[in-house]
């Protein structure tokens, strides 16, 4: 059976055995949210990637598509989200074109929480995933180990619980589309200013029954580095200098060798 290749082992155990520090895997701190509308589904997402304590990209695309109406947000290892989601998205074309119609949700999600659930949790993928078909609008989660969650809103991610307190305030039912951007959009911001896993800018992807899904990459921007007011550039001379001094380290002495060209050797004919 297909799975996961472990060719670099070898290569981090021999990396580590010489006292370097083996590779990190770029952790994708996050915030995520769904929440559905009268007619569709919105999913939301911040773009800050990180490695540690470190931000490793702060306009990461956590927003993966699956097919043309069928979108879904990524937290965990960014590596792992991004790989699964690709898989998953030529499976389901495979899919659809095997039973020539456009693919279900439902087969999506099944496609995801049974790959995840082969690797018991070891792929560091956590999904929320959302998209429109014939049988209507549809919202689920799908955790690392497999299990799934179906729901009217979701988050997910580091900030989620700031996310949630916004989703479970303000989420009403058929609220319209532009209701459920500002909405994610802002659920998505409270996780930003209130998880430091989370910043950056807010992605949005919407998704209408009967229509492609429409992403709205950047869609907000809360974090633009302000201009400096002033040049910190100073010209020479603004510091005084109090005292010079210069200390001879070493004293070198030079002494010419004069070589002598040797006399060309007699040489009998």
């Amino acid at each position: 059976m297909a799975g996961l290749s472990f060719d670099n082992y070898q290569r981090n155990q021999y990396i580590c055995a010489k006292g370097h520090a083996q590779p990190k895997a770029t952790s994708t701190g996050t915030t995520i949210v769904g929440c559905k509308f009268n007619g569709g589904v919105v999913i939301a997402a911040d773009t800050r990637a990180t490695a540690g304590n470190i931000v490793a990209d702060k306009n990461c695309e956590k927003l993966h598509r699956l097919a043309p109406r069928i979108w879904c947000a990524g937290a965990g290892t960014a590596a792992d989200t991004e790989m699964v989601t690709q898989l998953i998205a030529l499976n389901l074309e495979l899919h659809g074109m095997w039973n020539d119609r456009q693919p279900r949700v439902i087969t999506a999600l099944t496609m995801l929480k049974q790959h995840l659930f082969k690797y018991q949790g070891h792929l560091g993928a956590y999904l929320i995933c959302a998209g429109v078909d014939p049988t209507g609008a549809h919202l689920m989660s799908v955790q690392a180990h497999g299990s799934t969650d179906i729901g009217e809103y979701q988050s997910l991610g580091s900030g989620s619980l700031a996310a949630m307190a916004v989703l479970e305030t303000k989420w009403k039912p058929n609220m319209t589309r532009d209701e459920a951007v500002l909405l994610c959009a802002e659920a998505i911001e409270s996780g930003i200013w209130n998880d430091l896993g989370s910043g950056s800018n807010v992605d949005v992807c919407v998704m209408e029954v009967g229509k492609d899904a429409e992403l709205l990459r950047n869609y907000l921007t809360p974090n633009v580095r302000a201009p400096k007011e002033r040049s910190y550039k100073f010209p020479r001379g603004t510091t005084a200098i109090l005292r010079e001094s210069i200390r001879e380290i070493v004293d070198v002495e030079e002494t010419v060798i004069e070589f002598n060209k040797p006399e060309a050797m007699e040489v009998d004919a």
